[in-house]
């Protein structure tokens, strides 16, 4: 949806960087589920957290250049650019979710806060947490790991929301394919059907072809006949005593001229 969005060469560009880099954040947390050993995880994860922090530069300067084409676009196309980019900080907020998930179970307490609205800050270091946590006391100690805990919860049902839209984006698509399948098969079976027809008016055509050759062969030879007999009546008619020509069946010989003969009486 996001690739038929009107968007300037600027905005073109940058939103493909992003998406670019959400692939990569992608298949560097699926590669992180892969890795058994600690050091190599944390390695892993600084990497993410780079990306991430590439990321969130970008979609800031993506807003700055929405900001600026603002006034060119229409109310429509604004609407829609800044759908988007709520999109993008919604998925990107999704991955530092997952990212504080995966630093709460390595028990790395240097978790960065990553919200879009402020710039990126750092909790404090394990050396001042011991500090820190010296001077609390055993109830002050107490709350501060609940809202640990909580705060590990919100991550977790924040990841399981990214999971169930993703699952109904995946249901969605794979129905949507289905219809284009269905589709495409009814296409099929009518092409089928169009091509079958065409087969027999070929064939109709073809045995019309032959008939009318046939009635035109008949036609000629009937023709032929009549003339023979129409030349055959004609010289009879001329040449009546032509022995040679024989008669035609059913049609008498010419009447012979007869010849009277007078007897003169005498007197």
């Amino acid at each position: 949806m996001a690739s038929n969005l009107p968007m300037s060469p600027k905005l073109e560009q940058i939103h493909g960087e992003i998406r670019d880099l959400f692939r990569a954040l992608a298949n560097g947390f699926q590669r992180l589920d892969k890795i058994k050993d600690s050091t190599r995880q944390s390695k892993q994860l600084e990497e993410l957290t780079e990306k991430m922090r590439d990321c969130k530069s970008l979609v800031k300067e993506f807003d700055r250049a929405l900001k600026d084409e603002e006034p060119r676009n229409s109310p429509q196309v604004n609407k829609q650019l800044n759908d988007e980019k709520q999109s993008m900080i919604k998925e990107l907020n999704s991955y530092v979710a997952l990212r504080k998930t995966y630093m709460s179970t390595l028990g790395n307490k240097k978790v960065e806060l990553f919200d879009m609205g402020a710039g990126v800050s750092g909790e404090p270091t394990a050396e001042e947490n011991v500090q820190v946590a010296s001077s609390m006391s055993n109830q002050e100690l107490i709350d501060a790991g609940t809202r640990r805990m909580d705060e590990t919860d919100q991550a977790i049902e924040r990841s399981k929301q990214v999971v169930e839209q993703t699952l109904e984006v995946g249901t969605q698509t794979a129905a949507n394919l289905k219809g284009q399948t269905d589709q495409m098969g009814r296409v099929v079976n009518h092409l089928d059907t169009i091509q079958f027809s065409i087969k027999k008016a070929s064939q109709l055509v073809k045995e019309i072809g032959r008939q009318v050759a046939t009635d035109k062969c008949i036609m000629a030879f009937l023709f032929l006949i009549v003339c023979g007999v129409i030349a055959i009546i004609v010289v009879k008619i001329v040449h009546p005593n032509n022995k040679d020509i024989r008669d035609i069946p059913g049609l008498a010989p010419p009447a012979q001229s007869r010849k009277l003969l007078y007897l003169r009486n005498q007197d």
